[in-house]
């Protein structure tokens, strides 16, 4: 373990420039969004694929890569104009507990959002959101959104966390990270600016999880929104600007075991 605070920020900070390259987009979900250049569409495969972001990555890739088939390779058009014919291919459609009956429901989600907004970003965006120092408000915003609507199964809730059931809101934190960041890398799109980079909290998986606490940046054992905020906070101290530019560096760490 690094001796002082500033040797373990020079670790980090050499792990973010050596896992923050395309070269490692191929193999993470990020591939998937990746893959197209029109704002909705990245939106919309990139939230879909970050809900299915557990498991093996190779599986979600493949399942992520089999919704783009169902949508016929666009997104955005897709969830506007099919028809109640087109539906029917995803009756199929499963991974892991994501199934059929969620998959319609996200479809209908984003018909009747894109009908009315032309970015995602603003589903994201309470009120007073430039008053927060974190994403809370803004997933559990998300969150109240996405189900408001009488035809929103029960099931599908399990699919979209929500910090008020103290979720780490892995999943849409690093939807968050991709859409919000901004840099020169590649890998981020930073596409969405009225949320900012220094209020992003860190995607909690067990790979981050792990380094963090081998670092002492993290005492909390729970993996749960306390946790990630509290990761969060002490990332802040390295770089109050763009603190999430470490989840490169934690979970890059975790998967190749370079702890030492």
């Amino acid at each position: 373990m690094p001796s002082s605070p500033r040797n373990l920020k020079a670790l980090l900070d050499k792990a973010v420039a050596t896992y923050n390259q395309p070269g490692f987009i191929p193999n993470d979900p990020i591939s998937i969004p990746h893959r197209f250049n029109v704002l909705q569409d990245r939106e919309i495969i990139g939230l879909w694929t970050a809900v299915l972001a557990w498991g093996q990555r190779a599986t979600i890739i493949r399942n992520a890569e089999q919704l783009i088939t169902l949508m016929e390779g666009e997104p955005h058009r897709f969830v506007l104009e099919h028809s109640e014919k087109d539906l029917k291919r995803f009756l199929s459609f499963v991974h892991r507990t994501f199934n059929a009956t969620d998959a319609l429901y996200f479809i209908h989600f984003f018909q009747r959002w894109y009908q009315q907004h032309v970015s995602l970003e603003t589903a994201f965006l309470p009120p007073d959101y430039m008053s927060s120092t974190d994403t809370g408000p803004m997933l559990q915003h998300f969150h109240d959104t996405f189900f408001d609507d009488e035809l929103a199964p029960l099931r599908t809730r399990k699919h979209i966390a929500s910090p008020a059931r103290n979720s780490s809101c892995k999943r849409l934190n690093m939807f968050l990270r991709w859409m919000v960041r901004r840099d020169d890398n590649g890998v981020d799109f930073g596409v969405w600016r009225q949320i900012s980079p220094s209020q992003l909290v860190c995607p909690l998986d067990v790979h981050v999880q792990r380094v963090a606490m081998h670092f002492g940046l993290l005492k909390r054992h729970q993996s749960d929104w306390k946790a990630a905020l509290e990761l969060s906070e002490a990332l802040r101290r390295f770089d109050p600007e763009d603190p999430v530019q470490y989840d490169f560096a934690l979970f890059g760490l975790g998967v190749h075991q370079k702890m030492a």
